[in-house]
């Protein structure tokens, strides 16, 4: 294979053609990782390289099991999967037995969770306890009391997978960042142009633009975390990933590197602070002698 052919590469929307994908699919795909995207250069959008085309298209079970990987389904069909009921499912969910993979705004502004169909099967297989009988007494209180993981569990599977598809050590801190709100990334970054660099690098919000104000608002709070222990761990990630970051460069700012604070003067000693003050009152009696 020639390098030429190695490293040639194809926009998204020419390689959802030839995976035979829409571009939701498509886009899914990348995000789970099942299609591999290169470096585009500053600017340009993650391509895809005609290798990993070809790698996909020369599988046995192409394009079915590519399909079938990123398949997604809502709770009615998800219940069905499981062979449980809709509300029972939907309360498993709550509990965060099942993840959800994305979501969706209806004509109402009601969030819709959707959920992998393979994952669901596989969740289905592996508890079965919970699918028939009663809900445990302790998971039963917990969902009466308004417990609800999924958006919590949506924001952990979104992080992980954005953290590991860069290496990029600023683009991981502002990845951790968009999940914190204004008032606590400026508590923990307090340099500007820290700040600034990392909401350059925040990754795009999944729902993209929105015309509807309402639904960016909603979009947002799904973003952001509200609960304190999910916000204790993003608030420790974020610090460690800030001091690598920094080691391995500093954020890019208009007057060069950042400047380095001089160190305070230090205190003066006694003697000679005594020595000064006494100077000080023979200069005052020798101009009042002059004066005189």
């Amino acid at each position: 294979m020639s390098v030429e052919y190695a490293t040639r590469t194809v926009a998204r929307g020419r390689a959802a053609q030839e995976l035979e994908l829409r571009r939701g699919e498509f886009e899914l795909a990348v995000h789970l990782g099942h299609v591999r995207t290169v470096p585009a250069g500053p600017g340009g959008r993650p391509r895809v390289a005609q290798e990993e085309i070809d790698r996909l298209r020369a599988e046995e079970d192409f394009p079915d099991g590519l399909r079938d990987r990123i398949r997604t389904v809502g709770t009615a069909e998800a219940a069905r999967l499981a062979t449980i009921s809709a509300d029972r499912f939907t309360r498993l969910a709550r509990a965060g037995y099942f993840r959800p993979v994305a979501f969706y705004l209806n004509r109402y502004r009601a969030v819709v969770w959707l959920y992998l169909a393979c994952e669901v099967r596989d969740v289905a297989s592996r508890y079965p306890e919970l699918l028939t009988g009663r809900v445990p007494a302790g998971l039963r209180a917990l969902l009466e009391a308004g417990a609800d993981a999924r958006p919590r569990t949506w924001r952990a599977r979104r992080t992980g997978l954005l953290l590991r598809q860069t290496d990029d050590l600023w683009e991981k801190a502002a990845v951790l960042a968009s999940c914190l709100g204004p008032a606590q990334l400026a508590e923990l970054v307090t340099d500007p142009y820290e700040r600034a660099h990392i909401e350059r690098l925040r990754p795009p919000a999944p729902q993209g633009r929105s015309e509807s104000a309402t639904a960016r608002e909603i979009v947002e709070r799904l973003l952001l975390a509200d609960e304190p222990n999910e916000i204790r761990e993003l608030r420790t990630r974020l610090i460690t990933a800030l001091a690598e970051a920094r080691a391995d460069r500093p954020a890019p700012r208009p007057d060069g590197p950042p400047a380095t604070p001089a160190a305070p003067d230090p205190p003066p000693r006694p003697d000679a602070a005594r020595r000064r003050r006494t100077g000080l009152l023979a200069r005052f009696r020798l101009r009042r002698a002059r004066v005189g």
